[in-house]
């Protein structure tokens, strides 16, 4: 009898913001994210560069262990507009639009 495989990401914690208000980290320049958050060897993004922009926040939804590091790397306006080109942990994204049910409706 084959056992079903189970996934770390489904059942490690993730934080969630209360408030998409909250969220006011930049939306430009450069960002350095710590080594808690971004042990690979960019760790700098260049928030002028979308394809940055989206890679930083995929690395801090996933890895942010608490509140604060949402709120000074993330930007509310700036998640709900890219949220659907996120590359996410299923999880992440439902526990994320359970609490904020209008990053499900987001069209991109």
């Amino acid at each position: 009898m084959a056992k079903s495989r189970v996934l770390y990401s489904e059942h490690r914690p993730y934080t969630v913001a209360d408030s998409l208000d909250e969220l006011v980290g930049p939306t430009t320049g450069l960002v350095e994210l710590p080594s808690r958050l971004d042990w690979s060897e960019q760790g700098t993004y260049d928030l002028d560069e979308p394809r940055e922009l989206n890679l930083m926040y995929e690395v801090v939804l996933r890895e942010a262990m608490d509140v604060q590091d949402l709120r000074r790397y993330l930007d509310g306006p700036m998640l709900r507009t890219v949220w659907r080109r996120l590359f996410l942990p299923q999880r992440v994204r439902d526990l994320w639009e359970r609490r904020f049910p209008e990053l499900a409706d987001t069209s991109s």
